[in-house]
């Protein structure tokens, strides 16, 4: 019987993570065999909602509070999926909130885990393509090195390296993802400097009209929520040795620049009104964009099943049929 633990298990991918593995209701455990799910903790800032299952949890609180993370992962906790981050321009803007959710706070979580002292807890780390910076090429590969300009960046590529000494410490049995750009997202524009990916598609198959703050022409490295929540479940369930000495794997992202999503909403409307684009291009956003890779592609993840979209529209076509229903009654309540 397994004991899980989802930091942000209120945020988005958080919440679709939780309703998966209760549909599964089973992940491998310490001794490499599948167990059945007992209990899944939701940890967050604020209360997570559901869902209705007696296994559920939820707690909150701060992440960079060392004491409340020990209390959070203990001593018979198996497994972790740690989600919860300052996203991309909120921890920008906030340099020391950054460092202390995003780095101090992955840091509690691994002191946890090590004192899990009767097996090593599986951890699967939320990284992001952000540790890549500066003159990049067309298409991020496993062989592109790391140089983050962003303090995100900086924050998320410090997590990988302490998840590798750690792991090679056996004090865990960590593994990141470095995430592309995660789109279609329900719910509200954030902070990220990504959400714009999001918003272009959601708001007008919505009815509403959007600001899209880069130009047409900018591309982003793309993934839909369905294949991410796969990921992690794949990642955790692969054996330690699959990753070897580096613990951190590139996600493929597919090559998609505004424009192209823009045309993606038009071709799937159906017979929807759909709100208007308004292309005003923001100079801080669009920096910050044109500083990410465009796309990413990994031989080392497709060696290892882990497999991306085919194309925006089937990006789109998952979005219209898992969430914009919930996302219209959401836009009408209000």
């Amino acid at each position: 019987m397994l004991n899980v633990v989802i930091t942000g298990g209120a945020g988005f991918l958080g919440q679709k993570l939780a309703r998966e593995l209760l549909n599964r209701g089973s992940l491998i455990g310490p001794d490499g065999q599948p167990q059945p799910i007992s209990r899944l903790t939701l940890f967050d800032t604020v209360a997570a909602r559901g869902p209705d299952d007696l296994r559920v949890q939820i707690q909150t609180g701060d992440i960079g509070d060392g004491a409340t993370v020990l209390k959070l992962i203990g001593p018979d906790t198996h497994s972790v999926f740690h989600l919860a981050a300052i996203v991309s321009a909120g921890a920008e803007a906030d340099f020391d909130g950054g460092y202390r959710v995003n780095l101090e706070g992955t840091r509690h979580v691994l002191e946890a885990c090590r004192a899990v002292v009767t097996h090593a807890p599986r951890l699967v780390f939320a990284s992001s393509v952000a540790v890549y910076g500066g003159k990049l090429p067309k298409a991020v590969t496993d062989d592109t090195p790391q140089r983050p300009t962003t303090s995100y960046g900086v924050q998320k590529l410090s997590g990988e390296l302490l998840i590798n000494d750690y792991s090679r410490k056996g004090f865990v049995d960590g593994r990141a993802l470095r995430l592309p750009t995660i789109m279609v997202r329900p719910g509200r524009p954030n902070k990220a400097a990504s959400t714009w990916a999001s918003s272009i598609i959601r708001e007008p198959l919505s009815g509403v009209d959007v600001v899209c703050p880069v130009r047409p022409d900018s591309p982003m490295a793309c993934l839909s929520p369905r294949r991410t929540i796969d990921a992690f479940i794949q990642a955790h369930n692969l054996p330690a040795e699959s990753f070897g000495t580096d613990r951190a794997l590139l996600l493929t992202g597919i090559r998609v620049t505004a424009g192209e999503m823009a045309a993606a909403v038009e071709r799937n409307k159906g017979n929807r009104k759909i709100g208007t684009i308004h292309w005003q291009p923001d100079a801080a956003i669009q920096k910050i964009v044109d500083g990410w890779p465009g796309e990413t592609r990994s031989e080392r993840a497709a060696a290892l099943g882990f497999t991306h979209d085919a194309s925006i529209d089937e990006i789109v076509q998952a979005f219209i049929a898992d969430d914009l229903d919930s996302q219209i009654k959401s836009l009408q309540s209000n």
